[in-house]
Order: structure tokens, then C-alpha cells, then sequence
């Protein structure tokens, strides 16, 4: 026989309260559905799961198995849809998240912003820093982070790209370079400026990719920035074929051994379809020549 959890338990509830109204109060149905659905189960098994007494239904000493069985099911059932509703239930808590002065001010504000409105009980901090926080110091909980190696005791995934090219002020003219240092020195774009740019070039440098786009802005020379960052101020206009197509992950990784709290998996899981959605602004482009 293909069983019917929905026949069984409503045997079950029939067991359990001694009656028929019984069952049917607890169900909430009434006194026809619960015989009907009796019947519909005694039909398909087989077997009479009930004596019909005068003082009620009596499960036979033949069939209490079948009721201690269907208890089983009630119980695993019960389970599963505590489960469901705990993925369902809003996410609460605080949730830190690290991340670049690029990311922090222009990336991920209206990211948190979104997530609010799902998750109204959940605090998202952001922390901001070039500086890679110690995770496992428990510093922050989440780090989104432009880099070409994952720590080993990280865990997490690529949600996009993030494309370079040089900017300088429009109409500048500038042959000058502006440099990267501190923290950011160690990024793949700093290390390509350490290794094939001749130090006479540069007059100047930050440890911040905003600093550097307003100082370029200044006129004080060119430099490279993250595409979007370039592109989406008017002050500034790209100069092509000076560096090679460099591009680097961006990651939304935890620790190892938080990776699987509800509220950190769920808010890295919302934070990577984020930065899905933002792939193409983030990946960029060269501009096309006037």
C-alpha cells in the first residue's frame, strides 16, 4: 500500500483523543471529514485500525504499533516544519561585516539597505578598513574583500570582479603617477605598480583608492582606481593602454568555524547575490575612444 500521511493522521488524532468530535476539535474539520478520512485509510490498508464501542473508538492491541508508527511520523513531520520555519523566520542579530573604504562608501550601504527590509531585526555593522581584520580573532564576522588568494581558514564565495584602469583629471594632460601604498600595496594592482613603474613617475600616493580619485581630481597626476569609481565621476577621464586587463575577485567569506551560523550563512549568502547583481558596474570596461 503508498501510505497517506494525511489519512494517518487523522487515525492518529482519533487514537490519541478517544473519540471522533475529539479529534475533529483538535483538527479543527468536522465530524464527517474525520470518518470519512477513517474510512478512507481502513479502506486502503486493509485492516481495522479501530474498535467502535459505545465509549468510543479503541485501537485494537493488534494495531498499537501502527498507532506508536504513525507517532513517529507525527513527530518527524513536526520537525521538518519547525525547520522550514526557522529558514523562513527574519534573520535577528548583529552581523559584522569588513570590508574597504571603496566598498564600505560606495558598494555596500544600499546592499545593507535592501537586506533591512527583509531582515528588519538584523543589525548589519560595517567595518571599514584596507587593513585585512583577524577573523579568527572574532573581529568581524563577515569579510567582503577584493583579493586574488582566500585565507586557509576562511570560507566563502566569489560574488564579482572587480576591473582596474588609470584615471586622471579631465584635460589634464598629466604624465604623472600616483601611487599606491599601505595595505593596499599588497593588492594585485599595488604589486603591478611596485614591480613596473620607475619611482621618478610618481609624485605622491595614499593608502585609499577614494583618496587617490580625489587627488586625481586635484590634477595631481593619474592613477589606477576601480573602474566604476572612475567612471561615475564627471571630474575624472580614463587613460587606456597604460596597464595591463587586471581584474580581481571579490569575496564574501567567514571564518571556518562560524561559516554555518544561520544569521552569518544567510547574510554572506544575501551579500554575494548582491554583488551578482552589481557584476557588470563592478567588472567594467575600458571606454571607448572619442
Amino acid at each position: 500500500m503508498r501510505e497517506n500521511w494525511d489519512d494517518l493522521r487523522f487515525v492518529l488524532a482519533v487514537a490519541e483523543e478517544g473519540s471522533v468530535n475529539a479529534a475533529a476539535r483538535r483538527l479543527g474539520v468536522n465530524h464527517a471529514t474525520v470518518l470519512r478520512r477513517i474510512a478512507a485509510y481502513e479502506e486502503a490498508s486493509g485492516v481495522e485500525i479501530f474498535d467502535k464501542t459505545a465509549r468510543g473508538y479503541v485501537v485494537t492491541s493488534a494495531h498499537k504499533r501502527v498507532i506508536e508508527a504513525a507517532r513517529e511520523v507525527d513527530r518527524a513531520v513536526q520537525s521538518v516544519a519547525r525547520s522550514l520555519e526557522g529558514v523562513r523566520a527574519p534573520l535577528t542579530g548583529d552581523v559584522r561585516v569588513t570590508s574597504t573604504d571603496t566598498f564600505c562608501q560606495y558598494v555596500l550601504p544600499p546592499v545593507v539597505s535592501e537586506l533591512r527590509k527583509t531582515s528588519p531585526e538584523l543589525r548589519i555593522e560595517l567595518l571599514c578598513t584596507n587593513t585585512h581584520l583577524d577573523l579568527a580573532r572574532t573581529h568581524a564576522d563577515i569579510t567582503v574583500r577584493p583579493t586574488d588568494k582566500l585565507a586557509d581558514d576562511l570560507i566563502g564565495e566569489i560574488g564579482a570582479k572587480l576591473g582596474f584602469g588609470v584615471f586622471r583629471r579631465r584635460d589634464c594632460g598629466t604624465a604623472d603617477w600616483l601611487s599606491i601604498c599601505g595595505p593596499l600595496s599588497r593588492s594585485l594592482i599595488g604589486r603591478w605598480m611596485a614591480d613596473k613603474l620607475d619611482s621618478a613617475s610618481i609624485v605622491a600616493c595614499a593608502d585609499s583608492f577614494p583618496v587617490l580619485r580625489e587627488m586625481a581630481a586635484a590634477g595631481q597626476g593619474m592613477t589606477p582606481l576601480p573602474y566604476f569609481l572612475g567612471h561615475e565621476d564627471a571630474r575624472l577621464e580614463e587613460v587606456t593602454g597604460l596597464i595591463p586587463d587586471i581584474s580581481v575577485d571579490v569575496w564574501v567569506a567567514s571564518h571556518a568555524d562560524l561559516a554555518d551560523v544561520p544569521r552569518i550563512a544567510e547574510t554572506r549568502k544575501a551579500l554575494v547575490a548582491a554583488l551578482g547583481r552589481m557584476a557588470e558596474r563592478l567588472r567594467g570596461a575600458p571606454m571607448a575612444a572619442a
